[in-house]
């Protein structure tokens, strides 16, 4: 056990992150208690009988005060209202951070709530299953994953290393980039390839001539990692889509003039396009694995039960 590095966590917003990191927090020690809101009563009932959390409130508002840690993690289109409910309350010196896979929009809603004299970081773990709610986290969801920051101008750097020292303490591995960047960043890596698995699990749908019981019958692996990427929560992504919209439609303008190439060398049987493509595009996968982001085992090495990287 390592001393805590915040005394009093607050987590608003307890699915797969919030409450992995609260695994994460309790099992190495770095928070002294964790306070815990959800909109589902539901939702605070299970996590005290995990005992992720120690407390639950019963209001966003109520679950901020004393804490020297706020972490907002509900959807990207919650996120105002939240800013807004929570402000008031903040302590002085306080920390507020945010999971959300879009940086610019987030800071466009919470930073005008944030009082002066709280330090407000967004972040955005890389890190996920297709799985939501409470029950859905565990204590090494981010070992080995990385944790963006995007501080906004004039953050105190002892209150970003702070951060970045508890993101590493829960086993991940941080990195730091400005807003837009990162946007553009998540669109080529998690937005655009969730909405490209979306419509090729509803064109699957949409094929008469396969019925559903051979679509789910004879899946091989392509279409069967598409199926878990599209199974994540639908809400969480039409808030990443519609905050995101500049980057995605952009990286998606680049997708869908390869793909017209694709097509062209399809039809015209040109046999060495093909291969030269997918020659380079082998080597990128390689290099994902080289990186320590994913395995070539032919399960990608994920566990049925904790399957990863899902999230933006």
């Amino acid at each position: 056990m390592t001393a805590p590095i915040y005394g009093r966590v607050a987590l608003i917003g307890l699915g797969l992150i919030a409450s992995s990191m609260a695994h994460a927090m309790k099992a190495a020690g770095l928070a002294g208690e964790i306070v815990g809101y959800a909109k589902s009563a539901e939702s605070r009932a299970v996590a005290l009988e995990i005992g992720f959390i120690d407390h639950a409130a019963d209001t966003a508002a109520a679950a901020v005060v004393g804490a020297d840690l706020v972490v907002l993690a509900v959807p990207v289109g919650a996120m105002e209202a939240i800013a807004a409910e929570i402000g008031p309350h903040l302590a002085p010196g306080a920390t507020v951070t945010d999971v959300g896979s879009v940086k610019q929009a987030v800071i466009t809603a919470v930073q005008p709530h944030i009082p002066e004299g709280v330090h407000f970081i967004p972040g955005h773990p890389i890190a996920g299953t297709e799985h939501s709610g409470p029950r859905s986290g565990f204590a090494t969801l981010f070992r080995n994953r990385w944790w963006l920051l995007t501080p906004v101008p004039g953050t105190d750097p002892e209150a970003t290393l702070r951060l970045r020292h508890l993101c590493e303490a829960m086993g991940a591995k941080v990195d730091e980039m400005d807003a837009p960047h990162h946007d553009l960043v998540l669109a080529v890596t998690s937005h655009t390839p969730h909405l490209i698995a979306y419509t090729m699990v509803g064109v699957a749908d949409d094929l008469r001539r396969v019925t559903d019981s051979e679509v789910i019958q004879y899946s091989a692996a392509g279409f069967r990692d598409f199926t878990r990427i599209a199974a994540s929560d639908p809400t969480m992504w039409r808030d990443v889509f519609l905050t995101n919209k500049d980057a995605t439609l952009d990286i998606l303008g680049r997708f869908t003039e390869e793909l017209f190439a694709l097509q062209r060398a399809i039809r015209l049987g040109d046999g060495a396009h093909l291969h030269a493509y997918f020659t380079r595009t082998r080597a990128i996968r390689r290099g994902i694995i080289e990186a320590g982001q994913d395995t070539a085992a032919p399960d990608f090495g994920r566990a049925p039960a904790a399957s990863e990287g899902t999230t933006g």
